[in-house]
């Protein structure tokens, strides 16, 4: 009964949150075309534009960077560390991180996600953008599987584990891309140079493949001991 509740309230949390995200669709066109107008039209405000459009796009790369670089990952080594884990209270200890750093993921990304909209001039015209639409379809259809788990046992689990399964290596891997991508797009638009961050995240997610791909050989060493 828990169970069902929790998916019921998980449920509505991401019906709420559609509802919120396509408000932003019916202002934001002529939203953007006052803006473009703004630009090009009233110089002397052009670099106080600047500073707030700043701001915004850092806001909106760490939003991203937090829920694809960082919560994304940690939920995957939880639940790939549950695998093999027998004791009960530890398994239930890491599945709710895995559970907790997914949801913080998928609200940091739609949050990341209105930003953009409401904020910046989506033309579509670059990766970065293209891969950023594709990538939240894909965030929230993994959420969706996630809430309708069925029990273990269960007629279709099999299936359900290897959907969920593809969708999580697909948002993984896509997000890690898009990060990038959006650091080409950040030099682009600020001629700021993105080499120190780029060298950090890379040793990022080298630590985080190699734990990842360490956790069974730590398993095999410990059981020759």
């Amino acid at each position: 009964m828990q169970v069902l509740a929790g998916k019921l309230v998980s449920f509505t949390m991401c019906i709420g949150l559609i509802i919120i995200l396509v408000l932003p669709f019916v202002s934001s066109s002529q939203a953007h075309v006052k803006s473009i107008g703004s630009h090009t039209n009233n110089k002397g405000n052009n670099h106080k534009v600047s500073h707030k459009l700043m701001f915004e796009i850092t806001l909106h790369g760490f939003l991203l960077w937090a829920s694809m670089g960082f919560l994304m990952p940690v939920g995957i080594l939880a639940i790939r560390m549950s695998n093999r884990e027998e004791c009960g209270r530890r398994l239930k200890i890491l599945f709710y991180v895995h559970a907790v750093s997914q949801i913080l993921s998928v609200l940091l990304a739609s949050a990341g996600a209105v930003m953009s909209i409401k904020n910046f001039n989506n033309s579509f015209n670059n990766h970065h953008q293209r891969l950023g639409v594709a990538l939240y379809g894909i965030i929230w259809l993994q959420a969706l599987t996630g809430v309708l788990r069925p029990w273990r046992g269960s007629k279709g689990r099999s299936a359900w584990f290897f959907a969920h399964w593809l969708l999580g290596t697909a948002v993984s891997i896509l997000g890690v891309i898009n990060i990038y991508t959006g650091l080409g797009a950040y030099h682009e638009k600020t001629s700021r140079s993105i080499k120190l961050w780029t060298i950090v995240l890379t040793a990022e997610i080298s630590l985080i493949v190699f734990i990842y791909l360490f956790q069974d050989k730590w398993l095999y060493i410990q059981s020759k001991e």
